[in-house]
């Protein structure tokens, strides 16, 4: 082979190389395909929720831009002395102009009507539940209530004044049929 053959084929070589290393690294963006889920985000609409607002809304903002794809539907719950709903929608900048625009007021937080108003609506077959609670009071009331098993499959990350809490909304009920389907092959 002469040289410019030579010299062709490292540079193809180099293409090739930096292509791969890009797809690798995530440079160079190679995106699978999902179906659309279910985002339900509870939101501690008590006044312990007015000193960690623009915390919240920052650090939920981000995490959406992460997680949130074209077709993914979400619920936004202001849990004050009652949960309401206060977004329905796909469009990810509405989500956080509704967290952003919430009024907390009150003292309590009713995490366990949003948390079974989130269960009973799930419609496709994956969801995602985040929970924001300012008040550790909150979450106790959860915890003593009939709703305490929806917290059964959480994950909780502690920030200075508040937590998120993923939550597995009828995971058990998942769990269970796989596991008979399992047992029964």
């Amino acid at each position: 082979m002469n040289n410019t053959g030579k010299r062709q084929s490292l540079k193809t070589a180099k293409i090739l190389l930096a292509i791969a290393l890009m797809v690798f690294f995530g440079i160079f963006p190679v995106y699978a395909q999902r179906a659309p889920i279910d985002v339900n985000l509870i939101i501690d609409g008590s006044s312990s929720f007015s000193s960690v607002k623009d915390e919240v809304s920052a650090w939920i903002g981000s995490r959406l831009d992460q997680i949130l794809v074209d077709g993914d539907r979400v619920t936004v719950w202001s849990a004050g002395s009652s949960s309401r709903i206060i977004y329905n929608g796909t469009d990810k900048e509405a989500v956080k102009r509704s967290i952003r625009d919430l009024s907390p007021s009150g003292q309590t937080a009713d995490f366990s009507g949003a948390l079974r108003d989130a269960a009973g609506r799930q419609s496709s077959g994956y969801n995602y539940t985040l929970l924001i609670s300012a008040s550790p009071a909150a979450l106790t009331s959860v915890i003593s209530s009939p709703q305490a098993s929806l917290l059964r499959f959480s994950r909780i990350e502690e920030f200075t004044n508040w937590r998120a809490l993923v939550v597995g909304l009828n995971l058990d009920a998942r769990v269970r049929r796989a596991a008979s389907a399992y047992f029964s092959q």
